[in-house]
């Protein structure tokens, strides 16, 4: 259990610095260029995507599985289920309750870890 553990504390690191590049990316399309914000979004969520897995496939998980685009298809299929949770997620809570686009975000970022988490560790990178 304590391997587990340490695997989901290293893959919340890893997460958080996705994180801020979900963010950067997010604000930076949203506020700057002027994207729709579902696309800003989604732009965000996918670059912080390529981010994640090389940081997860070598830290994390430290994965020596030769076959990297089947891996990468595999994170980044659990991703893309990951992304409708989360879009899925900032519509309820910004569209239909009202709450701040950047706090239903940062809501749907938390869920989103649990589902990634789980789907990476039975899926992506087990053995």
């Amino acid at each position: 259990m304590s391997e587990l553990f340490i695997k989901f504390i290293k893959f919340g690191i890893v997460g958080a610095s996705g994180v801020g590049v979900d963010f950067g990316i997010t604000w930076l399309c949203k506020e700057k260029l002027r994207l729709n914000k579902y696309v800003a979004n989604s732009t965000g969520f996918l670059c912080a995507v390529v981010s994640n897995y090389l940081l997860n496939r070598v830290w994390t998980f430290n994965s020596q599985d030769p076959a990297v685009a089947m891996q990468f298809s595999k994170f980044l299929l659990a991703s893309l289920i990951g992304l409708g949770i989360n879009n899925g997620i900032i519509y309820l809570l910004n569209e239909r309750l009202g709450v701040k686009f950047y706090t239903s975000k940062l809501i749907a970022t938390g869920v989103v870890t649990l589902w990634n988490f789980w789907a990476n560790y039975t899926f992506t990178f087990h053995a």
